[in-house]
This record gives structure tokens, sequence and C-alpha cells, in this order.
């Protein structure tokens, strides 16, 4: 039995209920571009600077969720450095 896609008003596969939580990544980003050409009119294409924009607006989440990633590791390792360093000063300090 062949499961069946579900579609919407330009043949473009839409995602089932209940997955609207699902993160979309970089690999159904391109599955949802290439279907859409597969699926185009021949005469009547979709225009190119469209395509390329959407193309550049997916780098730019990308690219900021990579950086959003990186910052949080850099802001982690800054807080266990302080606390490591709020530990020795404490062992230092002299009781009084």
């Amino acid at each position: 039995m062949t499961a069946i896609q579900p579609t919407n008003a330009r043949n473009i596969p839409v995602m089932p209920k209940g997955t609207a939580e699902k993160k979309l990544g970089q690999s159904d980003f391109l599955q949802l571009m290439t279907t859409q050409l597969k699926h185009q009119d021949p005469f009547d294409p979709v225009d190119n600077q469209a395509m390329v924009a959407q193309m550049a607006q997916f780098s730019s989440v990308a690219g900021i969720s990579e950086m959003s990633t990186s910052l949080k590791s850099i802001a982690d390792q800054i807080k266990v450095q302080t606390q490591l360093l709020t530990d020795i000063r404490a062992a230092t300090l002299p009781a009084a």
C-alpha cells in the first residue's frame, strides 16, 4: 500500500496535523525545494529571484542558529570559569 502525502492547491506537500512543533532543518528545506521544482509547471516556472531569496533566508536562519549555539557554549564556559574563580577565591581567603 502506498502512503498518500497531503498537498495544497499548488500540489506541494504539506505537514500532517500534530507535527507543528517539529523544527524544519536543512534536509527538510531541500526536500521541499526539490518537490516544488519537480511539480512546477514548465510553462510557468518558479521565479528565480523568489527561490534565491528563500535560499538566502534559510542560510541566514541556519547561520543565526549556529551562532546561537556557539554563544550558548561560550556563556556556559564563562559560567564554569566564574564559578571556579569564586571557589578558588573562597578557598584562599583567610578565615575571619
